[in-house]
């Protein structure tokens, strides 16, 4: 079980921050630029569109590892190599094109250990905090995602993608620097955050149906947007809309986040079972009845305004909920990363996959209804999961 460690360096606080800040920005700043770096690189453009699925795949192969590496490394040192990890692929990228798939692999593979390990932070230092501590690395997070998306074009187109990637790999080395207290405090302290050798999740938590039912709707909602992001403006544009508009929107869907990643995990925290089944009910089925419009698109303004914010206030509100149940339905520090390992894990495969095959049905198809059919099917079955689970108190003891 991991040790029961109470104090922490007064850096905590503002490693989570930074944290929660480069936990997407290294690579949802990119789509905006992919044009002017195919240009640079003399390679289409199709071709780098795996810049953005490379880190999902990332994440659902190495998120389960997480957990081992918190074990064997205790969680400050983890987070030290990872963030160290970060920025050298960060910065290799802007080497030639094959550093630049290389680089991104890195990245994905320390964004999914720290996405992993960051709800086991808050378990462990901030167990009567859950709920706000979790409000504060998603907001960040968001916000970061938010202004990348929005100034990484207009940096680019001044500067050049290299010197965006570079300052991004500056703000990476911030986030080291703010972080390597929290390192030397706990070195200094003899307590680092490691595992004793008996373990504590007995049966295997692969076996536990309702920590996969919580994969279920982890990469269920995660697809709900990932696949607005990736589709969405190209069906706004099909149906009449300026790439413009249809753009605009995608950045909607990023500031809708925002205040829901502030106030959502604390107040899902302070619920009780049966409210938090209404309230990720009510949210799910926003979210759904989205992509339920999309059944019969239109080429208005205010028609693609409606489903960007019912999708975008369904996925704002998921996810934070998710990274607060996390911790809410565990009893240790160890169980929360295993929880969070393995329903991150298999959830962003599902997400990965969605976009693709979404989008490769086209070509079958020449039509976005049978996709959007099955979509909604699923969406249904994670909001009856998710309520399923939320009639445990907690589903890992």
């Amino acid at each position: 079980m991991y040790n029961n460690i109470k104090s922490h360096s007064k850096f905590l606080v503002p490693g989570i921050i930074v944290v929660g800040m480069v936990l997407r920005l290294p690579f949802t700043s990119i789509p905006p630029i992919m044009g002017t770096i195919a240009r640079d690189l003399h390679v289409p453009v199709a071709s780098l569109g795996t810049l953005t699925t490379i880190p999902l795949l990332s994440f659902a192969v190495f998120s389960v590892f997480a957990p081992r590496v918190a074990q064997k490394l205790g969680l400050e040192r983890a987070f030290t190599f990872m963030l160290g990890l970060l920025i050298i692929g960060s910065f290799i990228r802007i080497l030639n094109t094959p550093f630049l798939y290389i680089g991104t692999i890195f990245v994905g593979i320390a964004i999914a250990h720290m996405n992993v390990l960051l709800p086991s932070v808050i378990r462990t230092y901030f167990p009567n905090k859950v709920g706000f501590m979790t409000s504060v690395f998603t907001f960040s997070m968001m916000l970061a995602t938010a202004l990348g998306a929005a100034l990484s074009a207009p940096i680019t187109a001044v500067t050049g993608w290299h010197v965006f990637i570079i300052l991004v790999t500056l703000l990476l080395i911030l986030a080291l620097f703010v972080w390597l207290p929290n390192y030397t405090f706990t070195k200094a302290d003899q307590t680092t955050f490691k595992v004793r050798s008996v373990p504590t999740i007995k049966p295997n938590i692969w076996r536990n149906k309702y920590a996969w039912l919580l994969l279920i709707f982890s990469g269920l909602q995660s697809m709900m947007f990932y696949v607005q992001l990736a589709w969405g403006p190209t069906m706004a544009v099909q149906t009449g809309l300026s790439s413009a508009t249809a753009s605009m929107f995608a950045g909607l869907n990023s500031l809708i986040g925002l205040p829901f990643a502030l106030l959502v995990p604390t107040i899902v925290a302070r619920l009780n079972s049966k409210q938090r089944q209404w309230g990720v009910g009510i949210f799910s089925i926003l979210g759904t009845l989205g992509y339920v419009l999309l059944l019969h698109p239109q080429g208005t303004f205010i028609y693609w305004l409606i489903v960007n914010l019912l999708i975008g206030i369904g996925t704002s509100a998921l996810f934070p909920y998710l990274m607060t149940t996390f911790s809410l339905k565990t009893s240790s520090a160890e169980q929360t990363a295993q929880l969070s390992g393995m329903a991150q894990s298999g959830g962003y495969l599902l997400a990965a996959t969605g976009p693709l095959i979404f989008g490769y049905a086209y070509s079958w198809f020449h039509s976005w209804l049978p996709q959007v059919i099955v979509l909604i099917v699923l969406f249904i079955l994670m909001t009856v999961s998710i309520l399923v689970v939320e009639k445990q108190d907690k589903i890992l003891y």
